[in-house]
């Protein structure tokens, strides 16, 4: 969507990538598998080829969505003898109201991003972000919801304040595989 001063945005919504599983371990302290860690190296690289490096970033505190944030991150860019595309460093808020969120809690951390903003990339769990993307979506929306590493771009129809229900249609869906 391009508002009236020109500000088109777009809206990335990733589920965390592959994380272990430890009866042991406390669940916000879940590391990624080395799949995880490929998977979500990937998600990056695709971002990036399609042009949609975030302005924004907000991730959930626990360990997975966090590492899997730094992961995408190093595939935005590549690795100096790869070179890839670079951009400004986005702005990175870790929200705690993330984890184990309600769709409306992750809408409401949506609609709190600076209004300049064009592009969004909320890193955060199931079910909450298949969800909120049913919500801005319903009639395209995955019903099977978003697999791990999963990327949904949503175009919102509306200024980031004004993002509700039925505003974003989904434009492109990609499941990133390292």
């Amino acid at each position: 969507m391009t508002d009236g001063a020109g500000h088109e945005r777009t809206l990335v919504l990733l589920r965390h990538a592959k994380a272990e599983q430890s009866p042991d371990a406390p669940d916000l302290g879940r590391r990624l598998t080395a799949r995880g860690q490929a998977d979500a190296a990937a998600a990056g690289a695709w971002l990036a080829r399609h042009g949609l490096l975030p302005d924004v970033v907000l991730c959930s505190t626990a360990r997975r969505t966090r590492d899997t944030w730094h992961a995408v991150a190093l595939g935005m860019t590549g690795s100096p003898p790869e070179g890839g595309p670079t951009g400004s460093s986005p702005v990175v808020r870790y929200e705690a109201a993330a984890y184990e969120a309600q769709p409306i809690d992750l809408l409401e951390l949506v609609r709190a991003v600076r209004p300049t903003a064009a592009t969004v990339l909320l890193v955060a769990h199931n079910p909450g972000i298949s969800l909120l993307s049913a919500l801005l979506d319903p009639e395209r929306a995955d019903p099977d919801g978003l697999r791990t590493s999963d990327l949904v771009i949503h175009r919102p129809t509306s200024s980031w304040t004004d993002l509700a229900p039925g505003t974003a249609p989904i434009s492109t869906r990609h499941t990133a595989r390292g």
